[in-house]
């Protein structure tokens, strides 16, 4: 009997090609539709493999319902919706992706951060109905990016993506992270490191990449925001958490920053309802990753570890390697 694969959303077609090759493969193909728990639970009944994205919750009570399940390939780097403790228990290889995503979220980052700047959501929305201020108006004045202060939370790989990009704008650029990178590094990346608090001081731009952990759930509240420039935008396309959706509504209806762009939400896909309805945020449904190529590179590496797995071979992106430890 062939292997059976469950797909929770469209990939790029030629992934799913292969795909075909070594499996018959079920597709939910909705773009828009996150599958909900109940569907993936009957989902795994027919299936014994999954092919999950980042946003899936592949919780205990899926693991434990489906006895046939042989398999969880996930299009993230961290399977953060996988209980992995449950899958390890069962001995379920759980496969990731390596960290293919820095250069298409950086630049996602950039286009975030000039529009909320530049104010090209508003504009873009006032033209299609009909406002022409003309070209000289003060009507859609917003900040200046060239030039400026870009005060980066998290330098790893996409913050120096980040960095490298703000260079090209003649940028000044702080960092600031756990440890501190030694002087021939800074020189290399022209960053300045600052404290957290002089960070959010001194910068014109906050430009938020760091991981999700304990420590750094609510990092940006009330009182990281008042720190910050009332001319100052807030842009975060690392994750949610670590900004408080709630103390960022505030920050932006009392005025105490310019504006915030946002691709990634505390409570996804839930988005704080207040931010919705403010002019002065770009909001972009968690695109980081939605760049053609890179979904190409990323499917078709999720894939590979499919057919390792079917092929009885150890798959080359294991995140859980100690069941293949065990005797």
């Amino acid at each position: 009997m062939a292997p059976k694969v469950f797909v929770t959303q469209p990939i790029p077609e030629r992934a799913l090609a292969r795909l075909r090759e070594v499996a018959e493969v079920e597709l939910n193909p909705d773009t828009t539709h996150i599958i909900t728990k109940t569907e993936l639970t009957a989902a795994l009944k027919r299936n014994d493999y999954l092919l999950c994205l980042l946003h899936d919750r592949v919780d205990a009570e899926v693991i434990n319902t489906s006895p046939a399940l042989k398999l969880i390939a996930s299009m993230a780097i961290t399977p953060a919706g996988v209980d992995m403790a449950t899958a390890t228990a069962r001995r379920i290889p759980v496969t990731t992706i390596p960290p293919l995503v820095t250069e298409a979220t950086a630049d996602l980052h950039w286009a975030l951060l000039l529009a909320a700047a530049r104010r090209v959501v508003e504009a873009d929305r006032a033209l299609r109905s009909g406002l022409f201020p003309g070209g000289q108006s003060m009507h859609f004045v917003g900040g200046e990016v060239n030039g400026k202060t870009v005060g980066i939370i998290g330098l790893g790989s996409v913050g120096e993506a980040v960095a490298r990009r703000a260079g090209g704008f003649g940028m000044r650029i702080l960092y600031t992270k756990r440890h501190r990178l030694d002087e021939s590094r800074e020189a290399a990346l022209s960053v300045e490191y600052r404290s957290l608090n002089d960070l959010l001081q001194e910068s014109d731009f906050v430009s938020i990449n760091a991981a999700l952990s304990p420590e750094t759930i609510h990092l940006i509240g009330d009182r990281e925001l008042s720190l910050m420039r009332p001319s100052a935008y807030l842009v975060n396309t690392a994750r949610g958490p670590i900004v408080d959706e709630k103390a960022l509504v505030r920050a932006l209806k009392g005025k105490r920053i310019a504006g915030a762009a946002l691709d990634v939400y505390e409570h996804e896909p839930m988005v704080e309802s207040e931010l919705i309805d403010l002019p002065n945020v770009v909001l972009t449904p968690h695109l980081g990753s939605a760049a053609g190529d890179t979904r190409e590179r990323i499917a078709a590496i999720v894939v590979e570890n499919i057919v390792a797995v079917i092929e009885g071979r150890r798959p080359p992106n294991l995140f859980n390697p100690e069941i293949y430890e065990k005797g």
